[in-house]
């Protein structure tokens, strides 16, 4: 059955996208838990990145995984709050703190890619159809680069006068 926000068309795109990333978000903490892993979604683009990239600074964190800085920082007192990351000063910029994975993390990582393997594959099948999600998001970021919503709205909004 549709509600008034399916109803309402792209209008209520950035809501729609919000619910689904929600859901996605909620069902993979309950795989990550079926699995007997300690380990909230909302982590993973950190602990991905540093998986990956193995020390950043904060600064380089949230340009990877393209969060604000106040976002990033939030995310990464949590995750050591869990003992998953730690931060040590840098040596040549006394300012900026290095992120890297402990232990703990490492371990996680063993255990959840084999759960990243499964996840994959269901994402693969759930946004495998006629119109692909991925393929559509990319080309929607992409033109948000090169020109912001806010760009666009002006724009239109110039020419309309």
């Amino acid at each position: 059955m549709k509600n008034i926000i399916d109803e309402s068309g792209i209008l209520a795109l950035s809501t729609r996208l919000q619910r689904l990333s929600e859901q996605l978000r909620k069902e993979g903490a309950l795989v990550y838990k079926s699995y007997n892993i300690d380990f909230e979604p909302k982590w993973f683009p950190v602990i991905y990145t540093l998986y990956h990239k193995e020390v950043l600074s904060v600064v380089e964190i949230a340009n990877e995984i393209g969060y604000t800085h106040p976002s990033t920082i939030s995310l990464l007192k949590e995750l050591e709050k869990q003992k998953l990351v730690r931060s040590k000063k840098d040596k040549e910029d006394e300012r900026k703190r290095l992120i890297m994975l402990t232990a703990k993390g490492h371990e996680l990582i063993l255990k959840m890619k084999p759960v990243w393997d499964i996840i994959a594959e269901v994402l693969n099948e759930i946004t495998d159809n006629k119109n692909n999600l991925l393929k559509a998001i990319n080309e929607a970021e992409n033109k948000i680069a090169n020109q912001s919503f806010l760009q666009r709205a002006l724009q239109l909004k110039e020419s309309k006068s």
